[in-house]
C-alpha cells in the first residue's frame, strides 16, 4: 500500500467513525426528546382534583413518591393529551386497587366513565383478580392482561400507554400486555356488552386528561410519571 492509499482510507475511517458516532448521539438525543415531566418527586404543579382546582388532602409526596393511604378523590393532569406515550413506576400495597385513566373528561360524575383505564391491582390478593379482564395491566373490563408480568405487591412496576389516533398499547415491565383500536366494531361490541353501554361519552374524548385514581383502599404509589406527546 502506497503513501497515498494509506492517507486515502485513514480519512475514510474516520469519516465513518464520525458519521456513526453523530448518528448514535442523533438517535440517543430523539430518543430523550420531547419528555415533560408530570410529577418530579418534589411538586404536583402539574396536577389537580377531578373537578377541582385544588390537589386533596390524601395525595401526598412521600420521599419522592406520591403517595396516599386511604380513598381519596382521583388526581388529574391540568394539561389535556391527545396522541401520547406515558410512562411512570407504580407501587401497590396487599390488595390493593387503582387505575390510570387517559384522554378522560370531567363531563361525568366519576372519570371512568368517560376514559379508559390501565387497570392497577395486587393480582394475588386484589377483588378484581376473578378476571384477567380486571386484573393489572388490562384494559379495565374490557381487554383483559396476560400474566406473569406483575411483581408482587410492595414492588415497583412499569407502566407504559402508548395512545395515538384510534390506537392504543398497555405495557407492563417492559412487555406489551395489549393493543386495541378505539371505536373499531370489536372495540364498539366489548363496550357495549359492558357496563359503559350506558355512558354515551365513554372512549370517545380523541384528548382528555391524564388522572390516577385514588377512590380505592389500600396504599398506592407513583414516582417518574412522564409524558411526551406524539406527532
Amino acid at each position: 500500500m502506497n503513501r497515498w492509499t494509506s492517507v486515502m482510507s485513514a480519512a475514510a475511517a474516520l469519516t465513518l467513525m464520525v458519521a456513526g458516532t453523530s448518528a448514535q448521539s442523533s438517535v440517543k438525543t430523539a430518543a430523550n426528546s420531547g419528555w415533560q415531566t408530570l410529577f418530579d418527586g418534589k411538586s404536583l404543579d402539574h396536577w389537580r382534583g377531578y373537578k377541582s382546582d385544588t390537589v386533596p388532602e390524601g395525595w401526598k409526596i412521600v420521599d419522592g413518591t406520591l403517595a396516599k393511604t386511604t380513598p381519596v378523590t382521583d388526581l388529574v393532569t391540568k394539561d389535556e393529551f391527545g396522541d401520547f406515550e406515558l410512562s411512570l413506576d407504580w407501587k401497590i400495597g396487599p390488595a390493593g386497587n387503582g387505575g390510570i385513566f387517559y384522554r378522560g373528561t370531567e363531563a361525568e360524575d366519576h372519570i371512568y366513565w368517560t376514559a379508559p383505564e390501565y387497570q392497577l391491582l395486587d393480582d394475588e390478593k386484589g377483588e378484581d383478580n376473578t378476571t384477567r379482564l380486571t386484573c393489572a395491566g388490562a384494559d379495565y373490563a374490557l381487554y383483559p392482561s396476560p400474566p406473569g408480568h406483575l411483581k408482587p405487591a410492595g414492588q415497583w412496576n412499569t407502566t407504559r400507554i402508548v395512545a395515538k389516533g384510534a390506537h392504543v398499547e398497555h405495557w407492563l415491565n417492559g412487555a406489551k400486555l395489549l393493543q386495541y383500536e378505539l371505536w373499531s366494531p370489536d372495540w364498539e361490541g366489548k363496550v357495549k356488552a359492558s357496563k359503559f353501554a350506558s355512558h354515551p361519552g365513554y372512549g370517545r374524548a380523541k384528548s382528555g386528561h391524564i388522572a390516577l385514581q385514588g377512590d380505592h383502599e389500600g396504599q398506592l404509589a407513583f414516582r417518574n410519571i412522564r409524558i411526551r406527546e406524539l406527532h
